[in-house]
């Protein structure tokens, strides 16, 4: 390889990482473990003040369950530097010469701007929030959550905020765990939903489930609300966020609209894209068609093992795995990603809320057959004191009985049962061979049917006569 890559004539290969989270991180320390610093320099740009933190942690932050900022990080910028990367906060990397094999990044407090050559290279932009193009959508006292600079600015607000009003905007995963955030500091809470029912990642009669518990908890689900603007006062601050049918009072406003992939970087350079904006990649997190760009986390398309389709689900768990792979291959081992079944668990309050595998609309999209069932159990024996009720919903394929997918919505020891069946369509099982599943049992645990396997046995039986 010539000197236009990163060698620079110690015959050490130069890496270069693009986002300093969950996968960047992930890949560079991997890949140290793997190279020592005579073998492999490792260069990673991080446009923000901080690294290897968790975005998902900040609405706990931000409610109080977790107690500070340093909680949610898991390594700091110096702990990476101690273990041989060099890692440059407050660089931003704006353009990739693929052809010349290196990036250009601008520091973002000088505006200075430099090269650096790469011989291998890792892109982990992450993703950025859906910013609505709404009239007073920037102004101040409304907030997005994706960075830990974001927490500490909401915190901020609400610590100065006389008023007690606050409105969410979106009613997806962030927007529902902020609903409790800001319910746990004391605000009233009113959440606008643009679709029928909030958690669009649950079919409607199960995000109804949501929308009910919601309300018992005392916060104002508004669905069908499609957001015009955001009002402001004299001051030039929120004050409140209208509707095409109606103004709702804000003293602070959360956008919790969801996400993008941040691709607008390796759009300009040629890298391909999929139908989610997300890069492709091969199994080994390989950018298709470049032996030596590698690119995972929040910024890719995954495979979803059920439907076969590729798919947006920006997740850290994702995140961290692809980085494991991606610093494996990097530093001369071999990994694979094979792809997801789209498992994911929220809460608000008490209310907690699992899904795998397809909904309805997945499974009519990849064209399959299929049959639902619902049924409510409890999360321990009847009998058993603080028992709870949860709801199960099950989509079998018609007359193969595949498993596609699993919904639960419920009290304390709900979510989590989702496990069951990640695993059960990560091996590809039939709700038949389901029944048959040997899970553990005590009346402080579970009935001695498992509301999984009650809703595995009532789809089988359905599958049948299909």
């Amino acid at each position: 390889m010539s000197m236009s890559g990163g060698r620079d004539g110690s015959g050490r290969e130069r890496l270069v990482v693009i986002g300093g989270d969950a996968a960047g991180m992930s890949a560079a320390s991997q890949a140290r473990r793997l190279k020592g610093p005579g073998e492999l320099e490792i260069v990673a740009f991080e446009r923000g003040h901080f690294t290897s933190f968790s975005a998902c942690g900040i609405p706990y932050w931000v409610g109080g369950a977790v107690p500070g900022r340093d909680a949610l990080i898991a390594r700091t910028p110096e702990e990476h530097r101690a273990r041989g990367i060099d890692l440059r906060l407050r660089r931003e990397v704006t353009e990739i010469d693929v052809a010349g094999q290196r990036v250009r990044a601008r520091d973002v407090d000088s505006g200075a701007e430099s090269w650096t050559p790469y011989d291998k290279l890792v892109i982990a932009t992450g993703a950025r929030p859906v910013r609505p193009d709404l009239p007073g959508a920037d102004a101040p006292g409304v907030h997005g959550v994706q960075t830990l600079d974001d927490g500490q600015a909401l915190l901020d607000t609400l610590a100065r905020t006389r008023g007690r009003r606050a409105v969410v905007v979106g009613a997806g995963y962030i927007g529902v765990e902020m609903a409790e955030a800001l319910l746990r500091r004391g605000f009233e809470v009113t959440v606008l939903n643009r679709g029928k029912e909030p958690m669009s990642t649950l079919d409607p009669d199960m995000g109804r489930l949501v929308h009910r518990a919601m309300e018992g908890l005392g916060i104002t689900m508004v669905n069908d609300a499609e957001v015009t603007k955001i009002l402001t006062g004299e001051d030039g601050r929120a004050r409140a966020v209208a509707t095409q049918d109606a103004e709702y009072p804000a003293d602070v406003v959360i956008l919790g609209i969801g996400v993008r992939p941040e691709t607008a970087l390796t759009r300009a350079a040629g890298l391909p894209l999929g139908a989610h904006g997300g890069l492709l990649t091969d199994l080994a997190m390989r950018v298709r068609g470049h032996e030596n760009i590698w690119a995972g986390g929040d910024c890719v398309e995954v495979l979803n093992l059920v439907s076969g389709q590729e798919q947006y689900i920006p997740l850290g768990t994702h995140a961290n795995k692809h980085g494991q792979v991606i610093g494996s291959n990097v530093g001369g081992g071999y990994a694979t990603f094979p792809g997801v079944v789209g498992t994911a668990v929220s809460k608000v309050c008490d209310l907690e809320i699992a899904r795998t595998g397809l909904r309805e609309k997945d499974a009519h999209r990849a064209g399959l057959r299929y049959e639902t069932v619902t049924i409510e159990s409890t999360s321990r024996a009847g009998y058993y004191p603080g028992a709870s009720p949860m709801t199960v919903k099950m989509l079998a394929e018609r007359r193969t009985g595949r498993l596609l997918g699993v919904q639960i919505v419920g009290r304390e020891g709900a979510a989590k049962r989702v496990d069951i069946a990640a695993v059960a369509l990560t091996a590809q099982m039939t709700v038949d061979q389901m029944t048959a599943l040997d899970l553990g049992y005590a009346p402080p645990f579970s009935p001695v049917w498992d509301p999984v396997l009650v809703a595995a046995r009532k789809a089988a039986a359905k599958v049948r006569v299909s």
